[in-house]
């Protein structure tokens, strides 16, 4: 059995975003019982509640036979490949892999949360998501975010 996941990709560190995002699909789409079902665009936003460099941001639909817990520990183990640091909250980043969305499922653990907590208040996630998913235009719970800068940039292809 499969079910829908929707993964938020970010970064603001390094010579290529583009082509780290990419790269984080491809192995999205390499994990065991998974299948990249729908690529959004690429899109730059400033950083929000946090500073540096501006972000390139995607989002990417998942079918995958990974429950939460095993999907969130693959996320955090491409993100470590990419380099990524946590030297404090909000700090930029080399790669950042957020799991939005697990099915219908709400989940409220000290390592998971979901929906994601911040889903509906942020461009950078919302623009990409619901390009597309545009079913899931009632989790845009505020209006804050569309008064966030945010720019397409193009597609993301694998």
């Amino acid at each position: 059995m499969t079910s829908r996941a929707y993964v938020g990709l970010g970064a603001n560190l390094g010579a290529d975003l583009g082509a780290t995002l990419t790269q984080a699909a491809l192995h999205l789409a390499a994990l065991p019982g998974t299948q990249v079902s729908a690529l959004s665009s690429l899109w730059r936003s400033a950083p929000v509640d946090a500073e540096g460099p501006d972000f390139v941001n995607a989002v990417v639909a998942l079918d995958t036979g990974l429950a939460p817990l095993p999907l969130l520990d693959a996320l955090q183990a491409i993100e470590l490949a990419h380099g990524r640091e946590r030297p404090y909250r909000h700090a930029p980043r080399t790669l950042d892999l957020d799991l939005l969305l697990y099915d219908d499922a709400v989940l409220d653990t000290p390592r998971l949360t979901l929906p994601h907590p911040r889903l509906g208040e942020r461009a950078f996630v919302l623009r990409p998501l619901l390009e597309i998913a545009p079913g899931l235009i009632g989790l845009a719970s505020g209006a804050a975010w569309q008064t966030q800068r945010i720019e397409r940039l193009g597609p993301l292809s694998l």
